[in-house]
């Protein structure tokens, strides 16, 4: 990848997406073309083939979606399905047509089977049984991006890499209480706690087990994954957590005590999930921050950022 090259990057608004153009800027990359709603509508076929003709980038960092949690992937399951399918769909073909040098889709890890086929999650075990029930819809339409992927290599030398995340969260994530991913949601439930002195509902019990990871590591780690590698990818930190632990970071940043209410009627989501990071360490990845120093940051940035944080989830 040169500097002058054309990079486009899908869900520039959103969280991945925002955080990986800022540090393409960092990096000196002078040609970059953000694109979010406002620019093209990615489930519209004939709109985002028009618009990567129109622009025809080397590379497409796609990190778009349409984003829910665990109640909005339960309560959603057609519209999680079928608009992510087409987003998917519409990029990667558009990548094809305009002859993209690479493609680095971002999934996610509720791609893998559940139960697991192993403590730790390797990028071969994909399609080794079904997702789990409570985001089966989500998972299915990341893994049949995977899918096409591979499938478009076989009949066409697309050159791709697929980054399986771990559970992101910082800077200009969804902070959305009901639909959201845990920590944006956590810290919106603790500022709004700490602004009414009122208690915290954490959903579960705390004992579900998650891998983090901050989103300016993932930044960092996506353009290595470009530059140097291809096929699935995990990323990930080699810590997991308890919801409970990141509920006890958040109580020690916010300085809030006592107020938490766990409330056992919700979905813990699957009780454990850790990846298998050895093929990213082949490129000797090592995270700049902590998971509390990530959670610091993401609560500073809510804290400056109230007014115009993004608190619905919906495709960036």
């Amino acid at each position: 990848m040169e500097k002058h090259e054309k990079i486009m990057v899908t869900g520039a608004q959103g969280l991945v997406g925002s955080n990986l153009l800022e540090y393409l800027a960092q990096e000196g990359y002078e040609n970059i073309i953000p694109v979010s709603r406002l620019e093209c509508d990615l489930e519209n076929q004939a709109q985002t083939l028009a618009f990567i003709q129109d622009h025809k980038p080397d590379y497409i960092y796609h990190a778009a979606a349409r984003v829910y949690g665990i109640i909005g992937n339960i309560q959603n399951r057609a519209s999680s399905f079928y608009n992510n399918v087409m987003i998917n769909s519409n990029v990667i073909h558009g990548g094809h047509l305009a002859s993209v040098k690479k493609i680095t889709v971002v999934g996610t890890t509720c791609i893998y089977p559940h139960p697991a086929p192993a403590p730790l999650l390797r990028e071969d075990m994909v399609f080794l049984g079904q997702p789990h029930e409570s985001e089966i819809s989500y998972a299915h339409a990341k893994r049949a991006m995977l899918a096409m992927c591979q499938a478009y290599e076989d009949s066409h030398n697309l050159n791709w890499a697929y980054i399986v995340s771990c559970n992101l969260f910082g800077d200009n994530d969804t902070f959305d209480t009901q639909n959201g991913h845990v920590v944006p949601s956590l810290i919106k439930k603790f500022y709004d706690a700490k602004q009414s002195g009122g208690d915290v509902h954490v959903w579960g019990d705390g004992t579900a087990l998650r891998e983090f990871l901050y989103v300016k590591d993932m930044a960092k780690v996506s353009l290595d994954i470009m530059r140097q590698m291809k096929g699935t990818v995990n990323i990930g930190n080699e810590n997991i957590y308890t919801i409970k632990q990141i509920v006890t970071m958040l109580e020690e940043i916010t300085e809030i005590k006592g107020n938490i209410i766990w409330d056992t009627d919700k979905p813990n989501g699957q009780a454990f999930r850790q990846h298998d990071i050895s093929r990213l360490k082949e490129i000797d990845f090592q995270p700049q921050w902590s998971i509390k120093q990530g959670l610091q940051e993401t609560w500073d940035w809510y804290c400056q950022n109230t007014a115009d944080a993004k608190t619905e989830s919906k495709t960036n």
